[in-house]
């Protein structure tokens, strides 16, 4: 299952972290209420009681969400970050002056059993180390130490001898998306000469490092979300309208370009259109969750969308077939930033309140575009139909709305080119990744991938 691009701690919850900087930093400071496992079974939050922070485990898979708080013998530190593990275990990074330590943590009947796993030297000031999301195979962690010039990807867990370093890469990166469903291609965004580009490091070739997004050579492009399922890429560039990043989507392996849909461009009541070309303020959209299964249909995923703006945050739905984006409310206690799909298109959002303080709330997607989902509450901005929301093991919430935007804004004129992107001159042809999404390349040259009207094309 697809997760959020890079989990961190939510921006609305942050002080001194604005909603907009997840747009301008890649969702680097953007960070998700918990982190879920790539297989959806646990989930791991750092949890507060009063001025008290403790590592807090979920467990997904079972009939009824639960958690198991795991304290140590003090209270964690507010930035502490934590990993959940396929095993059950939860990784824990902490940070004291300049050293990052790594223990697994693990319940023990009444206590907290911890496997220190070893420590990453870093100057104060000089080198920031965070954690990667969650590796497909769930045995092993990563994490991203970023220096002035250069940034070094370590393996901080499921190694012989603790942390190990892997590769070095030039250039600042932040992001991280894993690609191919194994832990071995990882896509990070890499300034660098004043440009950032998405490129993707081997680590089954000692740290190779190849170009994966050069739509144009003047534009900042940044991977935010890749499913290995159906290969869609979610993407942010501002290739289509210089000095404004705009979120766009396409498929890997794929000669069809990326496409930039107007109706991702949302904007605050008081906009004209509701496109963010009127008066309103443009809202902040960040993907955090792709419908996984989708093989060969990628424009028939649901992408679940963290959606920002000055009346507080909500939910969105969007299909890359479709032309809209369905706007639901936020179950109250979500935990921002963070859910998964089910390969029926159920999306399963976790949530903590004081009446129930491990609960998951479901949404089920409408089918497709046009599709009746009922009546409801009024939604974050215009009243309309209502999506339908289950819950599991959790008390009444009020069913989100959804409000059916306007018909997009007529689509620019794509150049014509004989080569579109979204992968121009990235060097897959005949290795592992042009393999595994070859017939996916055959099924779309057979005739599908016609571009809808309201979407702009950058090559």
């Amino acid at each position: 299952m697809t997760l959020c691009a890079y989990p961190e701690l939510s921006a609305a919850s942050e002080p001194g972290v604005s909603a907009s900087s997840a747009e301008n930093r890649n969702e680097w400071t953007a960070r998700a209420g918990c982190v879920i496992t790539a297989d959806g079974s646990y989930a791991a939050r750092l949890a507060r009681d009063g001025d008290y922070w403790f590592p807090e485990r979920w467990t997904l898979d079972g009939p009824e969400p639960y958690a198991v708080p795991l304290p140590g013998n003090q209270p964690e530190e507010p930035g502490t970050e934590v990993l959940p593990m396929a095993d059950g275990r939860v990784l824990i990074h902490r940070v004291t002056d300049g050293r990052h330590t790594f223990s697994l943590l693990y319940p023990t009947g009444p206590g907290t059993g911890e496997v220190p796993l070893g420590a990453v030297e870093c100057p104060a000031g000089t080198t920031e180390l965070r954690l990667l999301p969650p590796a497909p195979g769930g045995s092993r962690a990563y994490a991203l130490a970023v220096g002035r010039s250069s940034t070094a990807v370590w393996q901080v867990a499921g190694g012989a001898f603790g942390p190990e370093h892997l590769a070095e890469v030039p250039g600042r990166c932040s992001g991280g998306a894993w690609l191919g469903g194994e832990d071995r291609l990882l896509a990070l965004d890499r300034e660098l000469d004043g440009r950032t580009k998405a490129v993707v490091v081997d680590l089954g070739r000692g740290g190779e490092v190849s170009p994966l997004l050069q739509i144009s050579e003047e534009s900042d492009d940044r991977l935010l979300l890749a499913d290995a399922d159906s290969g869609l890429l979610l993407i942010r560039s501002d290739a289509p309208s210089p000095g404004q990043a705009r979120l766009g989507w396409g498929v890997l392996g794929s000669m069809l370009p990326v496409r930039f849909p107007e109706c991702l461009r949302l904007a605050a009541p008081g906009s004209p259109d509701g496109q963010g070309s009127g008066a309103g303020a443009p809202l902040t959209v960040t993907p955090f969750a792709i419908q996984p299964g989708q093989v060969l249909t990628p424009e028939s995923c649901a992408v679940a969308l963290r959606i920002d703006g000055p009346s507080g945050t909500w939910l969105g739905v969007w299909r890359p077939a479709e032309r809209q984006v369905r706007q639901l409310r936020a179950p109250e206690g979500w935990l921002t930033g963070s859910g998964l799909w089910t390969k029926n298109g159920a999306l399963h959002l976790p949530y903590a309140t004081k009446a129930m303080p491990c609960g998951v709330a479901r949404v089920v997607a409408p089918a497709g575009a046009g599709a009746d989902a009922g009546s409801g509450n009024p939604g974050p901005a215009n009243a309309g139909p209502a999506n339908t929301l289950r819950e599991n093991a959790s008390p009444a919430v009020p069913a989100p709305a959804v409000t059916d935007p306007p018909e997009s804004a007529p689509a620019h004129e794509a150049r014509p080119s004989a080569r579109p992107v979204p992968l121009q001159k990235a060097p897959f042809t005949g290795r592992m990744v042009a393999s595994a999404f070859a017939g996916r390349r055959l099924a779309q040259a057979s005739g599908t991938g016609t571009r809808p009207s309201g979407e702009v094309t950058a090559e």
